[in-house]
């Protein structure tokens, strides 16, 4: 099994969990410190993408999650070796998408808690931490990259 599937299926793991601890712990509680003055908890249901986008369009959204991960199996299965950086990225990516795209499917919204306190920001999920670090991995091994030649 390719390392990026097991980075997947971790994620998707712990994401569902934190869910189901956040809907089980938060529902009708307000807000909690989760680290005073840098992170709160709060739940929210999104029924858009990153930063409530298309807000209501679950289904939309459940079949954009569901290309995604088949687009991101196809590059796993087709890509050949992949670099660390690349198959832990695919990886987050992958499960980020499964994680937000379950949400969509059984719940009609994607379930968010987390949420920085000193700054404005949309409250969000571990799959969207995730999505995120995805991003820096793959931009980090694309540099590495451009950079390697140079030497």
């Amino acid at each position: 099994m390719a390392p990026s599937y097991l980075v997947a299926i971790a994620l998707v793991l712990l994401d569902q969990w934190s869910k189901a601890w956040a809907l089980a712990q938060l529902s009708g509680s307000g807000v909690r410190p989760l680290l005073p003055g840098l992170v709160q908890l709060r739940l929210v249901f999104n029924t858009g993408a990153a930063f409530s986008l298309m807000e209501g369009n679950a289904l939309l959204l459940g079949l954009v999650s569901l290309a995604v991960a088949a687009g991101l199996v196809f590059w796993i299965q087709t890509s050949g070796p992949l670099r660390r950086l690349q198959w832990i990225g695919l990886g987050l990516l992958l499960g980020g998408a499964i994680g937000n795209g379950l949400d969509r499917w059984r719940l009609g919204s994607v379930v968010d808690f987390l949420e920085f306190v000193p700054v404005s920001f949309p409250v969000f999920n571990v799959a969207d931490v995730a999505i995120n670090l995805a991003v820096l991995c793959l931009a980090f091994d694309l540099l590495q990259e451009r950079i390697r030649p140079l030497r």
